[in-house]
């Protein structure tokens, strides 16, 4: 069992410590805010439900203190602010950079060998930054992105063919953003029949349409960012990380040649393990695949751009 630390109690990051509380792998939560009271408001709440939910409570909440979330195994940077309608992952970086370096120094301080997932918009290039700030092992520094952006394909798959979601293999790479991720519908599989058997290629385009612009819908409905899927993706992160699942999730990491990129943080499929991300699996992408990907890359390099115009890499 493991300590896990939550930087952000916002709606994401307290939604990832409600889910993290009834996970077995964790032995501590810590909720961390700088807006005092948030933290600990929401620590009560998600507590006093654990009892109805029959779970331990090991939830402890703190304003701005770093030396709470010391020695932590995991740490989950979800910081920063959420977006509003109208408003890109892209035009977040002004604000959300600084925010996200110095959370990534202050936790390192105190736990210097735990593993850094982040949350943060633009997800991939916010995942860049810590690892450009941290200094640590690339496989420690992992963006979540991927596996919310497959849940959503799988939602959307799982409505046109009238079958459960965890019924769908399904996978989403590229950029955490609208335009730069790739849902893969020619390797989607439901019970281990590829679903390019059932649909036509239309339909398909469609569900693949759906799904990257799927955070943009909900945040046109709510008016906000989602935040149960994120929170719920991160957790589930988390989970596997501390069981040592050896699960292949799609997730934002740094690449040294794989997929023909490098220097780059984006989503690829990799092995999660104890130690971080063990390896990236080669989806073997065919012309039209690989032209997206690289597309995708030189958007996600736009992005990381600006982190050099703003001298915070």
């Amino acid at each position: 069992m493991a300590k896990v630390t939550v930087i952000g109690a916002g709606n994401v990051g307290g939604t990832c410590a409600n889910v993290l509380l009834q996970k077995k792998a964790v032995s501590k939560i810590v909720l961390l805010d700088i807006n005092a009271g948030l933290a600990e408001g929401k620590t009560i709440d998600i507590t006093q439900s654990a009892t109805l939910l029959g779970v331990e409570d090991r939830l402890v909440g703190c304003t701005n203190d770093y030396l709470e979330t010391a020695n932590s195994e995991v740490v989950v940077i979800a910081s920063g602010i959420p977006r509003k309608p109208g408003m890109t992952r892209e035009e977040l970086i002004g604000t959300n950079a600084n925010i996200v370096k110095s959370v990534t120094q202050n936790v390192l301080k105190h736990s210097p060998n735990a593993i850094i997932i982040v949350v943060s918009n633009p997800m991939d290039t916010m995942t860049y930054l810590a690892l450009k700030t941290a200094a640590i092992s690339k496989h420690k520094i992992i963006g979540m992105g991927g596996i919310l952006d497959s849940a959503r394909f799988k939602y959307y798959l799982s409505r046109t063919l009238n079958v459960q979601p965890k019924e769908i293999e399904a996978v989403v790479i590229g950029g955490h953003g609208d335009t730069t991720m790739i849902p893969l519908t020619r390797l989607v599989k439901v019970k281990g029949e590829l679903v390019s058997k059932q649909l036509d290629e239309g339909v398909l385009k469609k569900i693949a349409a759906d799904t990257m612009v799927g955070g943009a819908t909900i945040t046109g409905l709510l008016g906000t960012s989602a935040w149960y899927a994120p929170g719920a993706a991160s957790a589930y992160l988390v989970d596997a990380i501390l069981s040592d699942t050896k699960e292949v999730l799609p997730c934002s990491v740094y690449l040294e040649g794989e997929y023909g990129q490098s220097d780059i943080c984006i989503g690829v499929p990799v092995v999660i393990g104890r130690n971080g991300w063990e390896k990236i699996i080669d989806l073997k992408l065919n012309d039209d695949e690989s032209e997206a990907f690289n597309k995708s890359v030189a958007a996600v390099r736009g992005m990381n751009d600006v982190l050099d115009d703003m001298h915070v890499v």
